[in-house]
C-alpha cells in the first residue's frame, strides 16, 4: 500500500528542504521528490498551444482533396 505526505515548504540557505509530519516514522525509509515550483510554471505550455503549429503533410488544401479523392475511389467496389 502507498502512504505518502504532500507538503509545501521552502528551501533554505544551502538548498536545505525540511519536511515534518508526524506520519512519518523515525527510522523509516522514504523517498523524496522535490519540484520547483517557479521552474516548472514557466516552462510548461499548454496542449492547446501546439495545435496548428506543426508542417502538415500537404502543401495545398487542394492537396488535401486530391488525397481523399484518391483514397475514396481506391475503396468504391
Amino acid at each position: 500500500m502507498f502512504n505518502g505526505v504532500r507538503q509545501k515548504t521552502i528551501v533554505k540557505p544551502g538548498g536545505v528542504v525540511e519536511i515534518c509530519s508526524p506520519e512519518l516514522p523515525a527510522g523509516a525509509t522514504v523517498e523524496v521528490i522535490v519540484f520547483l515550483e517557479s521552474a516548472t510554471k514557466h516552462s510548461e505550455k499548454p496542449l492547446a498551444s501546439f495545435i496548428g503549429c506543426a508542417k502538415g503533410s500537404f502543401a495545398t488544401p487542394e492537396d488535401v482533396d486530391k488525397f481523399i479523392r484518391q483514397e475514396r475511389d481506391a475503396w468504391e467496389f
